[in-house]
């Protein structure tokens, strides 16, 4: 806001202002003859390019036909789609409306048991761009195997034998 009331920018905006009006000016002046006055117009007095017409000088333009509208052709396309999401099953359906979601039933179970299934489960296809990247990933099998001479084993060899660091892996800890 304090832009606003700097010098420089007031008469920025003053000179805004005054090329927008010469502007208006010009395309009045070219394109009078092609687009009738409408029945109101707005003279700018701060300005001082316009002078107002007296009251008696004032006359109404004359009355132009409109043009009737055309009527739109409706044509029906009748496409069947294929189902963006695969039909949920009738236990998970039969959640939806027994009981309260403030119990924790009803809404927020549906809820719950939908948030459970990931997208290949819910959908036949991918429906964004992003989910090309992970689609089907559960087909692969995952088997991580360590290589024996790999850089694994010299980090492992090397650098927490010297350092007097511990290398104890739990029972929780995954190859990734």
């Amino acid at each position: 806001m304090r832009n606003l009331l700097t010098t420089q920018d007031q008469n920025f905006y003053r000179e805004l202002i005054l090329k927008e009006a010469y502007t208006r000016l010009a395309w009045k002046i070219k394109y009078s003859g092609e687009y009738p006055i409408s029945s109101s117009t707005r003279r700018s007095k701060s300005i001082g390019l316009f002078d107002p017409p007296s009251v008696s000088k004032v006359t109404l333009p004359p009355v132009v036909q409109t043009r009737k509208p055309k009527t739109p052709v409706v044509t029906r396309w009748v496409v069947s789609e294929a189902p963006l999401m695969r039909p949920v099953s009738s236990e998970t359906k039969a959640s939806l409306y027994a009981g309260f979601s403030h119990d924790g039933r009803g809404r927020r179970l549906y809820l719950k048991k939908r948030t459970k299934q990931g997208p290949e489960e819910k959908y036949d296809h991918p429906i964004l761009s992003s989910w090309d990247y992970g689609w089907r990933l559960g087909d692969y099998e995952m088997t991580c195997n360590t290589p024996a001479n790999g850089r694994s084993e010299i980090v492992r060899n090397t650098f927490y034998a010297r350092n007097g660091i511990f290398n104890i892996p739990s029972a929780t800890d995954q190859c990734r």
